[in-house]
């Protein structure tokens, strides 16, 4: 979930009052936010240089704090201030209006047909008199960096830029231009550059260099103009230097130029609601009008409420709390969502405003009248009617049998890294088999698990100066390709055990299978003989040649077991002989 860090003492100035840690920590619970961590900034300075701690009292203490991923109001400081104080009945929800001016004085944004090649959608928006001041002005760019990352994909669907308005004249114009014929002076710098030229300087720019691969294949680039074709901003990569905001703007012009109009909007509301608060008029913010390229025009921002109908019994029996319409109204007031008791007291009516566009469906007002209301507050109850999965049933007993032949369970994560489950264990990748992330955050969450052998492999290996023996397993999921159904991927069931000691401890994990077996009651029979179990030689690259061998139940392959071989203990840094048994579950029931 993102995280954001926020001043200790500005926020409870925000708030009107001021916390312990604990008690803080209990308002974030409450909230169904975290309080991650609590820190300083040179404390954070420190840490990225390993410096010594050298703690010094006058610090601004930081707290970080999770939020949701699709709670984009939260993630700057006056978002999460103002959630908080209408969560604590502190504060009305705002009323979010737009100037109340003619057509004809509306400041306009005509979109050329080009744009449809590359970025075809923009949304504006003007915040009249707002003041900056130097928090409240950072809050603002950092916002921006926030929604970037997040619901914009890193620039992919949406990139924002703001600008003085003061500085500009309209109507302005949306243009996709070849980047021979767009020459400006970008942000921070004080020569013009060709927007050619400007693609090979920040190929060294370690901020945007990670923005270009976005245009720079396109025959022509998105661009911005005013009345006197000064460039605004060349999305998504920069803005002009000439429109740049500071501490003195006073009306800021916001575009958002896009590939998705839904999320557009969205990124658009968020700015102009959560800072529409440091303007003269209060949540009042100034509609731009779009002339799209086949004449059709469009009024933004879009700040309509969101209205939907919410059966009660609905509420209350997902939660499991019998609750008055008249508790849940006001629990769902508490989590800025507009909401009246229907005439027949059986339904809830809610206005959801535009900054919960994560509010879809009954179920998040549900899920927020939990929250306000409590999760701790909801007794514990298992309905009559739930009845649990048999191969859930069979996980649990096989989980028991293997703790108590004296191995510890272990729980490891089901992304790794392309490496760990294919060159690490000697496999080759047959593209068949891995599921492969598409935008994996880091080398390490590349692909989801095909096998728990990598996971338990580093498990022991970050434990490698534990006491001998280690005897660790683990029953969980891997994920295989599978075209024959519609999301392509089929989870399977799988238990791992491993043994890691000063010998190889192959008797240990051969007994851990027959025992397994007898567990589940399959006899050991003859090669060929469906009625139980057999072994059959193997020659699997993981494994040490000759020491390993297919478990074979009811005339299926249903796992292998053997020495761990050399190469691959030297991949996962362990200096001890293993032996390694993995069987699929589900091929017992």
């Amino acid at each position: 979930m993102p995280t954001v860090s926020v001043g200790r003492d500005r926020l409870f100035a925000a708030l009107g009052r001021t916390y312990s840690q604990e008690e803080f920590d209990e308002l974030c619970f409450s909230f169904g936010i975290e309080l991650d961590d609590v820190t300083t900034e040179k404390a954070i300075i420190r840490k990225e240089k390993h410096l010594e701690e050298d703690a010094d009292e006058d610090e601004e203490v930081i707290y970080k704090i999770e939020v949701p991923a699709n709670r984009y109001d939260l993630l700057c400081l006056e978002g999460l201030a103002q959630a908080l104080r209408i969560f604590n009945r502190q504060q009305e929800i705002p009323r979010y209006t737009l100037t109340n001016i003619t057509k004809e004085s509306m400041h306009r944004m005509h979109v050329k047909p080009e744009t449809s090649l590359i970025r075809p959608y923009v949304v504006c928006a003007i915040l009249r008199d707002i003041t900056f001041d130097e928090a409240s002005y950072n809050s603002f760019i950092d916002l921006q960096d926030k929604l970037h990352q997040n619901i914009c994909r890193r620039r992919t669907l949406v990139a924002i830029g703001t600008h003085d308005l003061d500085t500009l004249e309209g109507p302005f114009t949306y243009e996709a231009l070849p980047p021979t014929d767009i020459n400006f002076v970008p942000l921070k710098q004080t020569k013009s550059f060709r927007a050619d030229e400007l693609m090979e300087y920040y190929k060294s720019d370690l901020k945007l260099k990670k923005f270009l691969h976005i245009i720079e294949k396109s025959p022509v680039f998105p661009v911005l103009f005013d009345r006197n074709r000064t460039v605004l901003s060349l999305p998504p990569i920069i803005n002009g230097a000439h429109s740049a905001i500071t501490l003195k703007t006073k009306n800021v012009f916001i575009e958002c130029t896009a590939t998705d109009h839904t999320k557009a909007n969205i990124v658009l509301n968020t700015m102009v609601t959560i800072f529409s608060a440091l303007c003269r008029k209060k949540f009042e913010i100034e509609p731009v009008e779009v002339i799209h390229s086949d004449g059709k025009s469009s009024i933004y921002p879009d700040l309509s409420l969101y209205n939907m109908e919410v059966s009660l019994s609905y509420i209350t029996n997902s939660i499991g709390v019998s609750l008055e319409a008249e508790e849940v109204t006001s629990l769902l007031n508490r989590m800025q969502l507009h909401a009246e008791q229907s005439g027949d007291e059986s339904s809830i009516t809610i206005s959801v405003p535009p900054t919960r566009s994560d509010v879809l469906h009954p179920c998040d007002v549900m899920e927020d009248v939990a929250i306000a209301y409590g999760f701790n507050n909801i007794p514990k109850r298992k309905p009559a009617s739930l009845q649990p999965l048999s191969l859930n049933e069979f996980t649990d007993l096989i989980r028991l049998e293997i703790a108590m032949s004296g191995f510890t369970e272990v729980l490891t994560f089901v992304l790794c890294s392309h490496k760990e489950i294919f060159s690490m264990l000697n496999r080759e990748d047959d593209k068949s088999t891995a599921v492969r992330i598409a935008n994996p955050r880091s080398t390490d969450n590349e692909v989801t698990r095909t096998s728990l052998m990598p996971g338990l492999l580093k498990t022991v290996g970050n434990n490698k100066d534990h006491p001998k023996p280690i005897k660790i397993f683990e029953v969980g999921d891997v994920l295989l390709l599978d075209g024959a159904i519609d999301v392509g991927a089929r989870n399977h069931r799988h238990l791992a055990a491993l043994y890691c000691s000063a010998n190889s401890g192959f008797e240990l994990i051969h007994g851990l299978v027959d025992r397994i077996m007898e567990a589940i009651g399959a006899p050991f029979v003859s090669v060929g003989d469906e009625s139980g179990y057999y072994l059959k030689p193997s020659d699997n690259p993981e494994f040490f040649p000759g020491r390993q061998a297919h478990v074979i139940c009811k005339g299926r392959t249903i796992g292998t077991f053997g020495i761990v071989h050399p190469e691959v203990l030297n991949n996962f840094d362990i200096p001890d002989p293993c032996s390694f048994v993995e069987l699929s579950i589900q091929s017992f029931l």
